[in-house]
């Protein structure tokens, strides 16, 4: 069976028909070529499909593309970098990438920046994680908080010493 929905895609409102049990990852990749979010485990294991979803991070690859007709969708592309980019800038987060080596391959990288620019916001917002010592007090974004904050993340390449140093630096 077949669906016609709208994703406004990087600011972009794309209107796609599809089969209703395509992921939202595969809509974007396959249908609307959007390639940053990758194909890692296409389990929900390793985070390499990470895009923000009306502004909260999520694993495209278990999504429905149907359940989110409508739905705002940001990939790291969209965060900044490119021709859609403010003055061609790179996202804050992204650049913290850069400065620190954050990535080795990069094929984990677009999903690393959507995951750290979301959590970044959770944090923000006083949610709380496992590792949060003090639920009371606002959210102190160490080394070990950021860690587990990102857990979900995978880095086959092991940069994971300078993903953490990227995002403390765009926490600042």
């Amino acid at each position: 069976m077949d669906a016609t929905i709208t994703l406004r895609v990087d600011g972009e409102e794309r209107r796609l028909t599809v089969d209703t049990r395509t992921t939202l990852l595969d809509a974007l990749r396959d249908r609307l070529q959007a390639t940053s979010p990758k194909k890692g485990c296409d389990h929900g294991q390793c985070g390499a499909c990470t895009v923000l979803l009306d502004g909260r991070r999520i694993l495209s690859c278990l999504a429905l593309a149907v359940a989110h007709d409508g739905a705002d969708v940001t990939t790291a592309a969209g965060l900044g970098g490119g021709d859609g980019a403010p003055g061609g800038e790179l996202h804050p987060v992204a650049r913290a990438f850069v400065d620190h080596d954050g990535f080795q391959c990069g094929y984990c990288t677009p999903g690393q920046v959507c995951s750290a620019v979301g959590m970044l916001r959770e944090a923000e917002a006083g949610w709380p994680s496992h590792a949060t010592a003090d639920l009371d007090a606002p959210v102190s974004l160490d080394d070990e908080e950021i860690r587990e904050r990102m857990s979900g993340n995978l880095c086959r390449c092991g940069a994971y010493t300078n993903i953490v140093a990227a995002i403390r630096e765009a926490a600042r």
